[in-house]
């Protein structure tokens, strides 16, 4: 016996184009966003562009986390939508196909992308964000090349200071280059040079600073005047400032495993405000990936349009209601995070009593003969729709009768 029928197939296929299509483009609008913010960061902290695109690779957890849910609600939506809209829904309800058998492929797809978004949301996205961090920390500290900036005075730790007036080649040749060391007992080197390139060397602490054509002043109490020397080439060697280490992972809730939320979570030695966040954390996660399992059914709901009608409104209402079910978590995850209220119930509760209107606009639709869950909404919506369309058409003959 075949588990999966002609019909089954034909489902799978209608499903599985929009929810792919809809998880690309909301993971790709949400790149977007962040990716020119990000851009704006690099600039500002002047480092190389290329981390741009490892900041946002870790990134990407997070927004397949967010995508996968919106993705499986409007592919099975508008795979039943289909069905509905040309007639064969009815077919497959005439040979004695119920709903409950026809959510068979789309529960298949919300189990298989609930585990998905589980292993997402509890062990790959804290090893992305920790990683994203990371190099947030080495941007601000310079640990990616990214402290000196063109056209301004940079400092290398306390004793030197240095000022590049143009960098080319992605930063390997500098021009207008200015640099000044401060040496011990009040000795001082300062050097102009045309052009100069860092070269690395065996010690991961010293750099050398090949400069060519220049001038160097060596300034000391033991001089009567400064020394002056000119040059071809000079190779200034550097010390590096040391960069102080990354911290490690799971100072931050949002870094931590579902395991080692739990375990946070239950240990007496953390710290009351600790031990809010991350249970808090816990549960937002858990009743993000518990909805998936409801959304099935959400979105047959949602799909069906009244007989004769090709509104739309389903379409709209389902996008609103898994937002606006995102944001609220989101909230109750702020507030449980803060003390103000135990994040059990905070989080559970929408979502029991969110899961209860599922369930009823589910019972309606399939239980009752031309039941319309949001059957009062799609006639306010009709209405809406005749009398603005009544009103446009008025101000055109107006406006004809005017001119």
């Amino acid at each position: 016996m075949k588990l999966l029928s002609a019909t089954d197939r034909y489902i799978a296929r209608l499903i599985a184009l929009p929810l792919l299509s809809t998880l690309v483009i909301a993971a790709m609008l949400l790149v977007l966003d962040k990716m020119l913010r990000l851009f704006d960061f690099v600039a500002a902290e002047g480092g190389p562009v290329s981390v741009v695109w490892r900041m946002l690779a870790n990134l990407i957890p997070e927004y397949l986390s967010l995508g996968i849910p919106i993705g499986l609600m409007l592919g099975i939506l508008l795979a039943f939508r289909r069905l509905a809209l040309s007639s064969e829904l009815d077919v497959f309800r005439a040979v004695g196909l119920s709903y409950s058998r026809l959510l068979r492929v789309p529960y298949m797809y919300a189990i298989g992308l609930a585990l998905v978004n589980l292993a997402i949301v509890g062990f790959v996205q804290p090893y992305a964000r920790y990683a994203y961090e990371g190099l947030r920390f080495e941007l601000r500290s310079g640990a990616l090349g990214a402290s000196i900036k063109v056209g301004e005075f940079t400092s290398l730790g306390k004793k030197i200071t240095l000022r590049i007036e143009e960098s080319r080649d992605d930063g390997r040749n500098l021009y207008g280059i200015f640099v000044r060391i401060e040496g011990k007992e009040g000795q001082s080197l300062a050097v102009t040079a045309a052009q100069g390139t860092f070269l690395a060397t065996d010690d991961p602490d010293t750099i050398i600073f090949r400069l060519k054509n220049g001038v160097l002043v060596n300034e000391s109490p033991k001089y009567e005047e400064p020394r002056i020397l000119s040059f071809n080439s000079h190779d200034l060697p550097i010390d590096l400032p040391r960069i102080e280490a990354f911290r490690g992972r799971g100072d931050a809730d949002l870094e931590l495993t579902i395991p080692e939320l739990v375990r946070v979570g239950n240990d007496s030695k953390s710290s009351p405000i600790l031990r809010n966040e991350v249970r808090a954390n816990f549960h937002f996660r858990m009743v993000e990936v518990a909805m998936m399992l409801l959304l099935p059914l959400a979105a047959l709901a949602f799909a069906i349009p009244p007989k004769r009608s090709t509104s739309a409104l389903g379409v709209f209402l389902s996008i609103i209601f898994i937002v606006t079910y995102h944001k609220i978590n989101e909230y109750a995850e702020a507030f449980g995070a803060l003390g103000r209220v135990d994040p059990l119930p905070a989080l559970w509760l929408p979502f029991l009593l969110i899961g209860v209107l599922i369930i009823w606009m589910y019972h309606v639709i399939a239980h009752h003969p031309g039941g319309q869950p949001i059957g009062a909404l799609e006639r306010v919506f009709a209405r809406t729709g005749k009398w603005i369309t009544k009103l446009f058409r008025f101000g055109h003959r107006k406006f004809r009768q005017v001119t």
